[in-house]
């Protein structure tokens, strides 16, 4: 009987050791960000709807049809005119870039976001031992992890990811490489960094699909430093609960509604089709179907399917009664919204998806407004106003949505470690001006049309000096 005590006692020992090592080993593989810093170029980079107006008069093969058409984008767009362009387009040479023009667009965004979030979470570079960097239109030799390794000395074991060609949607693609690297291996610090260059992409051609990039991105990047060591847990300003990826590739309209090619003139540009609302909407559609198990309570869940079935016992099948369909209610496992500012159809669209009111909109719609469409980086920025408005509180919880050329949809979400009290921030000196109260785009009030009959022999265009 003894022995048999004995044998239960010491079973059950390390029963209780087998599960408690577990989830220490469990802690371990938690990702948490320790710091993000988002970059503000100066304000001699700042493109004001005058400047717009010049950059797009100097493409000298566009049409009076053509030109219309731009300005049109911009004015419908939800871009203010204090967003920022490189500075090659400041210097009149946007229609002939050299390499070194986007090197030194690359160096000046990492190199200043890395200086802010290294001195602010006090790592030393020799501290960092992952670092992924995302700049999907330009592909240098040696890589720009390479300037970075090089600029700050890194450690020689540093294992080093470059992501090209993963448009908007490859920040949360770093964060997730990141990620999978945190998971396998103890106390490690992770560098994300994501941009995208604007300086050697300019389309001078006249195409419609292609020209409409020129007016929709804006320079701009975050340096984002993760970890998953238990000495910086209490230090951490989010921690990350759950990722998901959709990639539809396969899908011959997905994969080219977002390409880089020439257009019949030789003129290489990036071309958006006319399906890619078609294609955003079932991509969106697809990653909402795996990310909602994971992050909505088991309640929601069940009130939802319960609703559902009843739905469609009365009012069976037909466009009535799908208009007419229950809808899942996120605010139930999500606190904010982050959605990807590609222009104000995209928030827009998101927005009536999830049946989002402007307060939670509002985040993104300033962004674009105040810093336009930032590539990869936009989720940043909006992450970033919600801080500086104090929105985000110990426990809430931050759902992420990206979209980028593939086509893919990639989603998260994080929670709250701490309350964040917005220091250093990249809104701190305009935020009291948001929300603005003035809905009138600017370059509205900039320019105007006189052209009723939509014939261009009497397009004119009005500039308030």
């Amino acid at each position: 009987m003894d022995l048999f005590m004995s044998l239960f006692s010491v079973t059950v020992l390390l029963l209780i050791f087998l599960i408690w090592k577990r989830f220490e080993d469990h802690k371990d593989r938690d990702s948490y960000i320790l710091d993000y810093q988002c970059y503000k170029p100066t304000d001699d980079r700042k493109l004001s709807t005058k400047h717009c107006g010049e950059i797009i008069k100097r493409n000298k093969n566009l049409g009076l049809l053509e030109y219309k058409f731009l300005l049109k984008a911009v004015v419908s767009s939800g871009i203010g005119e204090e967003t920022y362009g490189p500075r090659i387009m400041f210097e009149g040479r946007e229609e002939k870039p050299s390499v070194k023009d986007g090197i030194l667009e690359m160096e000046a965004f990492s190199y200043d976001c890395i200086d802010k979030v290294l001195g602010r979470t006090g790592i030393h570079p020799s501290e960092i031992d992952v670092l992924v960097m995302n700049v999907s239109m330009l592909a240098s030799l040696p890589s720009l992890t390479s300037y970075i390794v090089n600029r700050y000395k890194l450690r020689e074991d540093i294992k080093s990811f470059n992501l090209t060609g993963m448009g908007c949607s490859a920040s949360l693609i770093s964060v997730d490489v990141a990620r999978n690297i945190l998971k396998t291996y103890k106390n490690v610090n992770a560098l994300v960094l994501t941009s995208e260059c604007l300086s050697t992409n300019w389309y001078s051609g006249k195409d419609k699909s292609m020209i409409l990039a020129n007016c929709l991105f804006r320079s701009g990047g975050c340096a984002i430093l993760m970890t998953n060591k238990r000495s910086l847990r209490d230090r951490a300003m989010l921690k990350l609960k759950c990722l998901q990826r959709i990639h539809h590739g396969g899908y011959d309209d997905s994969y080219g509604c977002c390409i880089e090619k020439e257009d019949e003139e030789g003129r290489p540009g990036f071309y958006l089709s006319r399906s890619l609302p078609k294609v955003a909407t079932r991509a969106f559609v697809d990653n909402l179907k795996l990310i909602t198990p994971k992050i909505l309570p088991a309640w929601e869940l069940v009130r939802y399917g319960i609703l559902t079935l009843v739905h469609n016992m009365r009012h069976g099948s037909g466009k009535a009664a799908e208009e007419e369909k229950p809808m899942i209610n996120f605010r139930t496992g999500v606190d904010h919204f982050c959605i990807h500012t590609g222009g104000k159809a995209v928030i827009d669209g998101i927005g009536n998806s999830l049946r989002l009111n402007e307060y939670e909109l509002e985040p993104a719609r300033m962004t674009l407004h105040r810093f336009g469409n930032t590539s990869a980086s936009s989720l940043w920025y909006v992450l970033s106003y919600l801080e500086a408005k104090k929105r985000l509180k110990k426990g809430h919880k931050v759902l992420m949505f990206s979209f980028g050329a593939g086509f893919q949809c990639h989603s998260c979400l994080w929670e709250v470690m701490r309350d964040l009290p917005a220091i250093g921030n990249v809104w701190e000196e305009c935020i009291d001006r948001y929300p603005h109260k003035n809905q009138l785009s600017p370059f509205m009030q900039k320019f105007a049309w006189i052209n009723e009959q939509d014939d261009p022999d009497y397009f004119v265009i009005i500039e308030d000096q």
